[in-house]
């Protein structure tokens, strides 16, 4: 099979489809890899390390979408890759189309056979391809949130582990799947207050006995939801429901009560956001204000971090 690797296009996007050593694999097996030149720089990997691995440098991605069979990305392809598709072709990525109609209807006009990487599941039911970077953006949506916090950047001035004789932020984090958990396991590790928040009680159970009774969980319903959020100063959504647009948890009129300057990193923006307030932003431009909250909705947060993303 031809396999194309192109450059990723999308703001501030630094990953890449295939490392060198991924490429000598499927080289290994008989597969030809056709690569867009600077494809890897982002990671660290020129051009010549591709050459190494076995696969051939492609001028520009039209080269690539020409000659490939299948296509490997890493983010849902934008408005101009999706008019080089075509039927008969195979594209393997991230795509998250309950929330993009637009994207979704451009792809079945094509006829490409599109893969989402967040729906492939495995014999347990978890979802294998995506795992990885939600532990990736849980743990940055910690670092993305001790930031908004920070007063330059709109927020209350505070630390998230505060000082002795000070306390520290109290962060309150809706769902204990995977983001969830890391962000919980982090937002500890710096000395924040910590409260996880799920309907499921066996997933509290398993987070409190990982992270210890320093870890808050708290049965969520419409009152403890609220309860938490108007009390919290770092507001992190964590909710997934695979293949699905993610629900509005927190309302407009939860964050209209918020403390001014509080945070919210909506990690489930990709789903289309656990915030009715919400939007997706980029890492130009990461974050906005309403109701003087501000709101870190970035759509592809580990793409910031790409060498530990790819490899």
């Amino acid at each position: 099979m031809q396999i194309g690797v192109p450059k990723e296009i999308k703001v501030h996007e630094y990953r890449v489809g295939m490392t060198p050593a991924s490429v000598a694999e499927a080289v290994h097996h008989g597969h030809s890899v056709l690569v867009e030149t600077g494809a890897g720089a982002g990671i660290g990997a020129g051009d010549e390390a591709y050459v190494r691995a076995g696969a051939e440098i492609a001028p520009d991605a039209t080269a690539v979408f020409a000659g490939a069979e299948l296509i490997v990305k890493v983010k849902e392809p934008q408005a101009g890759e999706r008019r080089m598709l075509r039927e008969g072709q195979v594209l393997f990525t991230y795509l998250h189309l309950a929330p993009d109609p637009e994207q979704t209807r451009e792809l079945l006009e094509t006829g490409v056979t599109a893969i989402a990487y967040e729906t492939v599941t495995d014999a347990g039911g978890g979802l294998p391809l995506l795992r990885p970077m939600s532990q990736v953006a849980g743990r940055m949506a910690v670092q993305a949130g001790a930031h908004c916090l920070e007063k330059e950047a709109g927020g209350r001035g505070v630390l998230l582990s505060g000082v002795p004789g000070v306390a520290p932020a109290k962060v309150v984090v809706i769902g204990g799947g995977t983001v969830g958990a890391n962000a919980a396991v982090v937002a500890l590790g710096m000395g924040a207050d910590v409260t996880v928040l799920d309907t499921d009680v066996g997933t509290l159970r398993r987070l409190e006995h990982r992270m210890g009774l320093g870890l808050k969980t708290v049965y969520s319903n419409r009152h403890t939801l609220e309860e938490q959020v108007t009390a919290a100063d770092l507001v992190i959504g964590a909710v997934l429901v695979p293949g699905a647009e993610a629900p509005k948890l927190v309302t407009r009129n939860m964050v209209r009560i918020m403390k001014s300057g509080a945070a919210i990193v909506d990690v489930a923006i990709d789903q289309g956001g656990c915030c009715e307030t919400s939007r997706p932003t980029t890492h130009a431009e990461p974050t906005f204000v309403v109701d003087e909250v501000v709101h870190y909705c970035v759509a592809n947060m580990p793409g910031a971090v790409a060498h530990t993303s790819t490899y």
